[in-house]
C-alpha cells in the first residue's frame, strides 16, 4: 500500500458555479463519497480549505520573505482541499479520483506521498522525525 494525495483544484468559473449549489446538497454528495472511502478502508485524511480570499501568502522570491493577503498568484486553478488515501497503486488512486464529487472546471491532481523509509536513515533529521512519528503513534 502507498499513500496518495488527491488535490482538489478548481477554476474561477467552477468556483462561481459552486456559489449556486445548495450547501446541504454539496455536503450530501461529499459525505457519501467520504463514506465510501471510509468503508473501503483507504481514507487517511481529508480537508476542505477556506475561501482563498481569506488566505495569507509568504513569498520567498525576493531577498526577504514578503507577506501579503492571498490568494497566491493568479486564481486560474485554486487548491480547495485534499484527500490522502492509502491504496495499492496510482491506478487505484485514479479510480477514486474519478469518483470525487465535482463540477465542470475542477481537477484532481494525484501525487504519491513518500514514506519516511525512503529517506536516508542515517540522517540526523530523519532520525529525529522518525522518533517523533513513533512517539505520536504515526509509525
Amino acid at each position: 500500500m502507498a499513500k496518495y494525495m488527491l488535490i482538489w483544484r478548481s477554476t474561477d468559473e467552477a468556483n462561481a458555479k459552486f456559489e449556486n449549489v445548495d450547501f446541504n446538497e454539496m455536503l450530501e454528495s461529499v459525505g457519501k463519497f467520504n463514506d465510501e472511502l471510509i468503508r473501503a478502508g483507504v481514507l487517511l485524511a481529508a480537508e476542505g480549505l477556506e475561501d482563498p480570499s481569506k488566505s495569507v501568502v509568504v513569498d520567498f522570491t525576493g531577498e526577504t520573505p514578503v507577506v501579503t493577503d492571498g490568494p497566491y498568484g493568479e486564481t486560474k486553478e485554486l487548491f480547495n482541499g485534499y484527500y490522502i488515501l492509502d491504496v495499492a497503486s496510482v491506478q487505484e488512486a485514479v479510480e477514486w479520483a474519478k469518483r470525487v464529487p465535482s463540477s465542470d472546471g475542477t481537477k484532481v491532481e494525484i501525487r504519491r506521498v513518500p514514506t519516511i523509509d525512503e529517506f536516508p536513515q542515517d540522517n540526523v533529521w530523519i532520525q529525529k522525525e522518525r522518533a517523533w512519528r513513533e512517539a505520536t503513534g504515526q509509525l
